[in-house]
Order: structure tokens, then C-alpha cells, then sequence
């Protein structure tokens, strides 16, 4: 064995699970941690024009769309179909990960400033809440069921969809959204460009892998016109300059499936939407069936051992 064997090397997909390369390492944006100067944006004041209970339950529709999209993500480590694959998807939920952790810790800061409502840390609204407590989309919620080309169209969907809203959170006068958002942009490019390398490889590929892709869109497509969907604290966070309206995203995100899909040889589905409860979703805690398991897995070692650390 040479005797550098164990330098650090930045471009080692392996040594980048567990190792931190430098502050200039090529690797993917965020891993699952934050440096000192975001953890101190966290207790930032809340932008004026600005209802500290408005942003709050913005950072969690958000936060939660990535923390439990990101364990169902965890579900192909030791299940992708190649080990390189079970790295990038591995990856790919650290990275979510860690702007689900810059998320919810807002969350947490800013719903600790609405009177009678007390603040929580991000291990609390991670763990700690309840089904009808989260607010992400359905899009987030369904297990692949181990079907790799479900997870790749759900991916090119899901990282299609927040790349637009992250470019435009950029320019968020919240200086923590903002922060997620310069960081996530460079993470979820990559994302969004995995899934159509392999929607293209499985769409123009043999004719078993082009009808098991054409399916997967079609398992996916119902779930597409939630994400366009404004709530009431998102309208008014928009007005403010703070939150990214999704329904100025819809033509964006259109635009890029279609290129995608017409280069994969693949047919854009017709599928009615899933539907509503009285108009409620995810952002409402409406959830479908699948997003309760998901959270009794996830949250599981902490409920069972309450204050343990590692």
C-alpha cells in the first residue's frame, strides 16, 4: 500500500461520505453539516413586512420536503443497482439533508418569536412531531419500492422543481433562506442532471428499460401539480420578497421535463392530478398513507431513546 494511501483526496466519492476534504473541495455543497457563520444567520431577524408565524411555517414546507425525501433517498443505500449509484443517491440525501437541518432550525428560531408558541431545535421538529405536523408534498412521501427507475424519474421531478424555486430564493431578504439557497443551487444542478443522465440512458436505451421509464413517469405525474400550489403564508412571503412563488416556476419546470423527456424518447404522461381533501395537501398536513410509516421508521431511535446522543 502506498504510503499516501490514506491522504485526504477530494475527489474520492467513498472518503466523501465521511471525511471533510477542505474549504475548497470539489465535492457536492452542503454534506449533511453547516459551518459557524450559517449556524449564526440562524437567529437572523425576521426581514420586515414579514410574519414571524408566516416564515416559520415557509422554512418547515420547505425543510420537510427535503428531510423526508431524503429518507426515502437513505432507502437505496446497499439497494442501488451498481455501487456507484448507491454513492450518488446516498450523496444526494446528505445533501438534502443538510438544508433540511439549515431549514428546520430557522423554523425552529423564528416560531420562537409568535407569542405562546415556544421555540424548537431541528432534532424536535425532525423527530418530535407528528403526521398532520409536516408540510411537504406528497412528491416526497411514496417509497420507490426498490424500482430504480421510479427513484430516477421522482428525482428529475423533484430536483427540477427545487432548483427553480432555489435560484429564485437567492434573492430572498431572509438571509437564511438565501444562504440554503446559494449553497443548494450548486447541489441540486448536480441532482437534477443525474436524473436526466439516466432518464435519457434508460428512456433511449433497450426496449425494457424505455417501458419501465415510460411507467415510472406515469407512477410520478399525478404528484407534479402540487408543487404549484401557493399557501396563504407563501403569498404573503412572496409580497414581502422572501419566498419563491411555485406557480412562476410551472412554465421553468415544464419546459425542462419536456427537453429531458423528448430526448429520452419518452412520451409526457396525461394523468389527472392526485386530489385534494377540501382543497388541503401536504403544505396543510394532509398527508397520503405512505408519509406515516416513513416517519415511524425515521424517527423511531430517537422517540425510543429520548435525549441520547451519540
Amino acid at each position: 500500500m502506498s504510503p499516501h494511501a490514506h491522504d485526504e483526496d477530494a475527489t474520492n466519492a467513498y472518503q466523501a461520505l465521511s471525511e471533510t476534504v477542505g474549504q475548497d473541495d470539489p465535492r457536492w455543497a452542503f454534506g449533511s453539516g453547516f459551518d459557524a457563520e450559517l449556524e449564526a444567520d440562524i437567529t437572523a431577524a425576521v426581514p420586515d413586512g414579514a410574519d414571524p408565524a408566516d416564515l416559520a411555517e415557509y422554512c418547515l414546507m420547505l425543510g420537510d420536503d427535503a428531510l423526508v425525501y431524503s429518507h426515502r433517498l437513505t432507502e437505496w443505500v446497499s439497494n442501488a443497482p451498481e455501487l456507484e449509484e448507491e454513492v450518488a443517491l446516498a450523496n444526494t440525501a446528505l445533501d438534502l439533508l443538510g438544508q433540511a437541518r439549515m431549514l428546520l432550525s430557522r423554523a425552529g428560531h423564528v416560531e420562537g418569536l409568535v407569542p405562546g408558541r415556544p421555540g424548537r431545535d431541528e432534532d424536535a421538529l425532525a423527530y418530535r412531531r407528528e403526521v398532520s405536523e409536516f408540510r411537504n408534498v406528497a412528491l416526497a412521501e411514496p417509497s420507490d419500492d426498490l424500482d430504480f427507475a421510479r427513484c430516477v424519474a421522482r428525482l428529475l421531478v423533484f430536483a427540477t422543481w427545487r432548483l427553480a424555486l432555489l435560484q429564485r430564493l437567492e434573492g430572498s431578504t431572509d438571509p437564511v433562506l438565501a444562504a440554503v439557497a446559494a449553497k443548494g443551487v450548486k447541489e441540486v444542478t448536480y441532482h437534477r442532471d443525474y436524473a436526466a443522465r439516466w432518464t435519457l440512458r434508460l428512456g433511449d436505451g433497450t426496449p425494457v428499460s424505455h417501458e419501465r421509464m415510460q411507467a415510472a413517469l406515469e407512477w410520478v405525474w399525478p404528484l407534479l401539480d402540487e408543487l404549484f400550489r401557493t399557501s396563504a403564508p407563501e403569498r404573503r412571503l412572496v409580497t414581502a420578497g422572501i419566498a419563491a412563488d411555485p406557480a412562476e416556476t410551472r412554465a421553468e419546470v415544464d419546459a425542462v421535463l419536456d427537453r429531458v423527456l423528448v430526448t429520452a424518447t419518452l412520451t409526457r404522461p396525461d394523468r389527472p392530478p392526485m386530489g385534494t381533501i377540501g382543497g388541503r395537501g401536504g403544505r396543510h398536513g394532509v398527508h397520503t398513507e405512505k408519509l406515516e410509516p416513513a416517519l415511524a421508521e425515521m424517527q423511531s431511535l430517537a422517540r425510543k431513546h429520548p435525549g441520547a446522543s451519540w
